[in-house]
């Protein structure tokens, strides 16, 4: 049984996200013994002005929220190619300048990582997966008071997290990183703790 479970929350926009959830990857790939659920966010939900519809019932003017329903089309059912479609998404975003809400650019990703992109986008049009998203999200939300991404959930504690280096496929690294992040999260006394500069 893992000795740690926790939630960390991703929208494919967001450079922070893609670090952090890098991290927690290459830990699992090098064994760390935890039990992780990777929770959508959408962040243009949160920026949805006061009156405005939300981006459920407009997901087409969303920029990010078609790879969203992609990436949990992947989690929910190609588990096996998850991972590797996961960090495939974030680098189209933030290492190849790519636009996520092309079609073309999603299918190729997937595609290139194993995926049977035309069965994802058939189950994206079936509008299910939107409406998982939009559970996922509001529970999030509601439960957690989560505001954006990546937020780690653990032991009933949420924190947002910023994490400066990416582990570069360093496994040891990455377990280190998560483990000292979920130790912050689960350590009740800790209520904020912010730099005030960043050392670059």
């Amino acid at each position: 049984m893992p000795s740690r479970a926790f939630a960390v929350t991703f929208d494919y926009r967001c450079p922070f996200a893609r670090t952090a959830h890098e991290h927690v990857i290459e830990g699992l790939r090098g064994g760390a013994d935890w039990d992780v659920r990777f929770l959508p966010f959408s962040l243009g939900q949160v920026h949805v002005a006061e009156g405005d519809p939300d981006v459920w019932d407009e997901p087409a003017k969303d920029t990010g929220l078609f790879a969203l329903q992609a990436g949990v089309v992947v989690r929910d059912q190609y588990p096996d190619q998850f991972f590797a479609t996961h960090i495939a998404l974030f680098g189209a975003r933030h290492d190849e300048g790519r636009h996520l809400r092309e079609p073309e650019v999603i299918h190729d990703v997937l595609k290139t990582n194993g995926v049977d992109a035309d069965a994802v986008f058939e189950e994206i049009a079936a509008g299910g997966v939107l409406d998982t998203i939009r559970k996922e999200h509001e529970a999030a939300a509601n439960d957690h008071r989560v505001w954006g991404v990546p937020t780690f959930i653990a032991a009933d504690q949420s924190v947002f997290v910023r994490l400066m280096d990416r582990p570069h496929g360093d496994q040891d690294f990455a377990k280190a990183t998560v483990d000292r992040v979920l130790d912050l999260t689960e350590w009740p006394n800790l209520n904020e703790f912010k730099h005030t500069s960043i050392p670059r």
